[in-house]
């Protein structure tokens, strides 16, 4: 009896928890209604928890003995998981985010492997459907693990270069084939055909260690740029791995939360990549991490730098002010600075709005998670293509710490590598205002054509501290007028 009433409710968990994250996952398609997809997402990764709790009661009695010892470690894991994860986040800086989105999503990776690598070697798995969705996961979860803490890497400084080299897509593809090779030795090997020269156990380690070898092979020549699509790209393997080893466990809580996730990031992927002009397949199978050959066409003109002080008076008599902010305001720990700026210019009846490009900073979303916690009204915040009409019409466009996302050439000049890519129209406000802390190019390498424009001029600094002279300067106006 007990038994079937436990059964009864691990099935309500698992409905409850499926609904919770899929959502969960709709609310977080907003930044207003974000937080409390958050909260209910997490709500349902919790009924999940418990349903796999009151799982261990539902076992066969021979196993009963361990059950102890099986929820001592369950606890421990989570214990050791869930202070570490609140750890972590509580301390981790804004710029580190994209960091430490990589690690949980290789964890979630390797929490699928780990599944596919408990189910290979008890020999749980049985029949050829579910040992083949068992090695599928076990290598996407694989590749996810690996390819993510080498992104995590490439976004951290440990690898400051793409490591490239002759030949490099046919070690790639043999890495690949040699995976598919070995996942067909044990399927060959379960299902008792033919004779292997290694015992199976020994090609299941193989296995893994072929994937986890692909994932760092296919990571390591892509550069900084490519970094955004990388992370949507591994947060889609994950959700497909977890859903895959939910089937093989028949749990519908991984098989729904894995969908959900693997669908959600593919579609990420798939913005990403217009965003930044690319195609899935040129992303995957073409130009992933190659250097283009191109060289973009001679600028014309020279940068004109004016003071912060000047710029921000302009902004503080303009009727209509757009902010464009990049990784650059994120790096200064500016946000907060940027929004007592902006209240002194909502206060001077000065319209203010905010300018989002979908790749601006080092992964999707980060603008407008740093514009939130410094508090900024969702209402003033827009998506590229939701305001980029409206710079032909503005006084003054101001750019922080963004840059190809802003570049001219990507309409105007085809030798660029970056042509065809849509950008926020900032060059169309009558005056464009960048703060930049030097004379570097963007994550493409290329010189903006922004910068040399004769309606654009630089405020060159730490993002930081030239809102803090920008500040200062409007509020001067203020004491001088009282």
């Amino acid at each position: 009896m007990f038994t079937l009433v436990s059964q009864l409710v691990i099935g309500v968990a698992d409905l409850c928890a499926a609904f919770l994250f899929m959502f969960g996952l709709k609310r977080m398609s907003s930044p207003a209604t974000a937080p409390s997809g958050i909260r209910l997402a997490g709500l349902g990764m919790i009924a999940a928890v418990l349903a796999s709790f009151l799982y261990l009661f539902t076992v066969d009695p021979a196993a009963r003995p361990h059950l102890l010892v099986n929820i001592s470690l369950a606890v421990t894991a989570l214990l050791i998981g869930g202070l570490g994860a609140w750890f972590v986040g509580r301390k981790v800086a804004m710029t580190a985010m994209p960091q430490m989105v990589a690690i949980y999503n290789g964890m979630g990776g390797a929490a699928a492997g780990l599944i596919a690598a408990v189910e290979l070697f008890g020999g749980h798995t049985h029949g050829v459907t579910q040992l083949v969705v068992t090695l599928l996961g076990g290598c996407i979860g694989a590749v996810s693990l690996s390819g993510s803490a080498i992104a995590w890497a490439k976004l951290d400084g440990v690898l400051n270069k793409p490591l490239r080299f002759k030949g490099q897509q046919l070690v790639n593809a043999v890495a690949l084939m040699a995976s598919v090779a070995v996942a067909g030795v044990i399927l060959a090997s379960v299902l008792g055909v033919g004779g292997l020269l290694l015992p199976t156990s020994t090609w299941i380690w193989i296995f893994f260690a072929s994937a986890l070898v692909f994932g760092i092979l296919m990571t390591l020549p892509i550069g900084g740029a490519d970094m955004p699509v990388v992370i949507s790209i591994y947060n889609a393997f994950t959700g497909l791995a977890v859903g895959l080893e939910g089937f093989v466990l028949q749990n519908p809580a991984l098989m729904i939360a894995g969908m959900v996730v693997g669908a959600a990031g593919l579609l990420l992927t798939v913005i990403m990549a217009k965003a930044m002009n690319r195609s899935i397949a040129n992303v995957l199978f073409s130009n992933f991490g190659t250097v283009a050959k191109a060289k973009s066409g001679a600028i014309k003109g020279t940068e004109r730098p004016t003071e912060a002080s000047d710029a921000a008076i302009k902004m503080r008599y303009a009727s209509s002010v757009i902010i464009v902010p990049g990784y650059g305001l994120a790096a200064a720990h500016a946000q907060q600075k940027l929004y007592e700026f902006v209240k002194l210019l909502l206060a001077a009846k000065v319209s203010v709005k905010f300018a989002i490009h979908p790749v601006a900073g080092r992964m999707p979303g980060q603008m407008d998670v740093l514009l939130a916690e410094a508090g900024v009204p969702y209402d003033m915040i827009f998506q590229l293509d939701d305001i980029n009409d409206d710079f032909a019409t503005t006084d003054i466009a101001l750019v922080i710490g963004a840059n190809d996302v802003v570049n001219p050439a990507a309409r105007a000049d085809k030798s660029s590598p970056i042509f065809g890519m849509p950008i926020l129209n900032a060059d169309k406000a009558a005056q464009v205002y960048v703060i930049k802390r030097g004379q570097g190019k963007g994550y493409s390498g290329i010189v903006n054509a922004l910068f040399y424009s004769p309606n654009c001029n630089m405020v060159y600094g730490d993002a930081q501290a030239v809102l803090v002279k920008m500040i200062e300067a409007v509020r001067g106006l203020g004491a001088a007028a009282a």
